[in-house]
């Protein structure tokens, strides 16, 4: 995936995945989190982002386990992945840094 393509899901499925392992319920939560609630995700939409992340060998499976008699499948930031993210994240920061420079511009009182 190029970095300019990706989506804000995706980003902030990636960004969770770098804080460790984790599993399907624990990402939509962390998504939640990072997000400040603002992204709420669907199983169906991290589902899809987890098997196109895993095709794209951004993510790998770290392990699996039987939980309540359901599998629960971990899934950790692939070396690539981790590239990918930085990437991405290099280059969110540095277009927000632009526009708030430009904002500073027009209304000089607002804080960063």
């Amino acid at each position: 995936m190029a970095p300019s393509s990706m989506t804000d899901q995706t980003f902030l499925v990636l960004s969770a995945l770098a804080g460790g392992p984790a599993h399907g319920y624990a990402l939509i939560s962390e998504v939640s989190s990072l997000s400040g609630g603002q992204t709420t995700m669907r199983v169906g939409t991290l589902y899809g982002i987890l098997d196109r992340l895993s095709a794209q060998q951004l993510i790998e499976v770290d392990r699996e386990e039987v939980v309540d008699s359901r599998m629960r499948r971990y899934y950790r930031l692939a070396a690539s992945g981790v590239e990918v993210l930085h990437t991405e994240a290099t280059k969110r920061h540095e277009q927000a840094g632009a526009a708030l420079t430009r904002v500073r511009r027009i209304q000089p009182g607002l804080s960063s």
